[in-house]
Parts: C-alpha cells; structure tokens; sequence
C-alpha cells in the first residue's frame, strides 16, 4: 500500500516530469530540432563563453589546467542562485503556512510576536522581528517531529503551496539556465553540491528530483537531532536547537565539513556567498566564481546593494577586482524560467 509519503513524493516527480515532457512535446510539435548547445537559454557573449572555456580548461588532458574527475567540485548557493528568493526566502513562506496550520494547538500565538505578525499579515511588524523574530518561527515549526515526518510535511507543501506572484509552485521557480550550468558541469564528471543558508532537512527532500542533486551532496543550516526508540522504532528527532548557520563564513566551513575538497567553481548570487567564492578562489589551480546578478525587473525582480534579500554588495565590488564572473540576468540570460 502506498504511504501518504510515498504519494506526495510521487506526485511531486509526476508534476516535476509533466513539465520536461511538455517542452519535449512543444519541440516536436514545432518541428524544433534539438540543440547540441549545452547551455541554450544563455545568449552568446562574455559571460556564457566563460563558463564553456572553463569546463574545457579543467577537463582537456592535454591543458596545462586539466582537473582530475574527483577534484571536480562546483558548490551552488540555492536561494537567488538556482531558484529564485524575492519577495522573501521561499523557505520562510513554509514557515509561515506553518504557523497558520499550526495556530489552532498554539491560542498563545494570538498575543505573541513574531506569531500575532503572522496571523494577522502584518509584515512589517515581521520584519521588525529581525533575525531572532526569524529563528523563533523556525524552532517553532520546524522543530519537535522526527526526521522521516518533517521531510512528508515538506513535500506536502511544495505540492500544494504557490509563489505569491506568479502563481506557481515554488518549485517552478527555478532557473532554467542554472540547471543547464548543472546539466552541463555534470556531463563533464563535475560533482555538484548545493551549499545554502537554508535549512538542509528543508531542501534534501525535493533537491534530486529539482536539480539532479541528491540528499548527500547538499550542506546547509541545521538544527540539533537526537536518537530516540518510539515504540519498537529508531527515530531521529529534531530539537529546537541551533545545529549549524551554513551562510557567510559558515560556508567554507561546511564545505570543508560535509564535502573535503576545496571546490574548484563556486556560484552564488549575494554577499552572503562572498566567504564561499573567497575560499574557492584562494585554492591552487585554474578557478571559476560566478555572481547571478538580479537586474531584469521585468522578467524576475531587480536588486542588489540596498536588499535586504539576497543583498551583493561587497560581492561586486570583489567580483570586479578578482575578475569574477558577474551574469546579467537582462543581458545574459535568454530564458529565466523554463515556462516563460
């Protein structure tokens, strides 16, 4: 018999696999011939060429650059990287629903900040809560259940839960020419590892089926976990503890924890990949770092140095002077999202 797990995990590939086959279908429709362009939704110029003379660098035998398959490791940034993060992490609209849901075992939450914000949509008083505002509405929903029913309520959600502003599922927000970077690095026996501030056991659930990357190759922030016997069973249950903040300087940090190698390409979208991109730039070698920057106000949302989401500010400037790559959503980028 199927599990309620087991069905939401279906139907979350089922939704994930109607997409790609409706592009295959539209191909054929139109009599498209496929591309052998391995990035296809990025306009030729600087910024796509970089990438490709990169990846033929590191994998040529015959460069003075050639990488060894195992050294080949790209860490990506998750929120403005690979899916897109405005109006507000797409993570804290999960928080968010849960605290609705969850309000009804909670009457307290009626006189309390930052839940009385939430109940009543009041999300400037959200804001005023600040970061610890933030944290208090994780370790309340996200926290007190094992592992196994976290990772069911997760993906419960993404199935029925939709972006405020465009209507579709938060897993549809994802960028179509990061996935081709992903596809592309791949075929080139790259191993990509996601490396966010965002919740570890939030995204491992859906990330393989999203982006091809499956639970072990992601590093993000966690919250503490304890061994317990429910019944005759072996569970891991989540504490409302603070594990690990895997942003900033944390970033390094967990990649030398989860992964053991230096990465080799880096890619992120703010400053709080910064210390990422720095460490990965420091490594011996021929090395790649690339900011997304969000300037199509038209296609996506237009932000950078005065953000309070997915702030770049620093990140530029060191861009500039280490001779980074810097992708100009506008300019760059053909296609934003694969349903455009």
């Amino acid at each position: 018999m199927m599990t309620k797990k087991s069905f939401v995990v279906a139907a979350v590939l089922v939704v994930l696999l109607g997409m790609a086959l409706g592009c295959c279908s539209k191909c054929e429709q139109e009599g498209v011939v496929v591309e052998t362009d391995p990035l296809p939704s990025w306009n030729e110029g600087a910024t796509k060429q970089s990438i490709v003379d990169f990846v033929t660098r590191v994998t040529d035998e015959g460069s003075p650059d050639f990488v060894p398959a195992p050294e080949r490791i790209a860490t990506f940034d998750n929120d403005g990287t690979l899916w897109a993060e405005q109006p507000m992490y797409f993570q804290l609209f999960f928080a968010i629903d849960r605290v609705k849901a969850m309000a009804g075992d909670h009457p307290e939450w009626k006189d309390e900040q930052p839940f009385k914000a939430v109940l009543e949509g009041d999300m400037e008083a959200l804001a005023t809560a600040g970061e610890h505002g933030l944290l208090e509405l994780v370790m309340a929903t996200h926290a007190g259940m094992t592992t196994e029913e976290f990772e069911a309520i997760v993906l419960e959600w993404l199935v029925t839960a939709k972006h405020p502003t465009t209507g579709r599922a938060f897993t549809e927000m994802v960028f179509q020419p990061m996935l081709e970077v992903l596809n592309y690095l791949r075929a080139n026996d790259f191993k990509t590892f996601i490396v966010s501030g965002g919740g570890i056991e939030f995204m491992r659930p859906w990330t393989e089926a999203v982006y091809g990357i499956p639970p072990e190759q992601v590093v993000g922030s966690s919250i503490k976990t304890k061994f317990e016997i429910r019944g005759e069973t072996p569970v891991l249950i989540r504490l409302p503890e603070i594990n690990f903040i895997d942003d900033n300087v944390g970033k390094p940090v967990g990649i030398n924890s989860h992964i053991g190698r230096r990465p080799i390409a880096a890619f992120g979208n703010s400053d709080g990949d910064l210390q990422m991109l720095q460490w990965t730039a420091a490594g011996d070698g021929v090395r790649f770092m690339l900011y997304v920057h969000h300037d199509d106000s038209e296609r996506e949302w237009a932000y950078d140095r005065d953000s309070h989401i997915g702030r770049l500010d620093k990140g530029l400037e060191e861009a500039e002077a280490g001779g980074w790559t810097v992708v100009s959503m506008k300019d760059d980028w053909a296609q934003v999202f694969a349903w455009e």
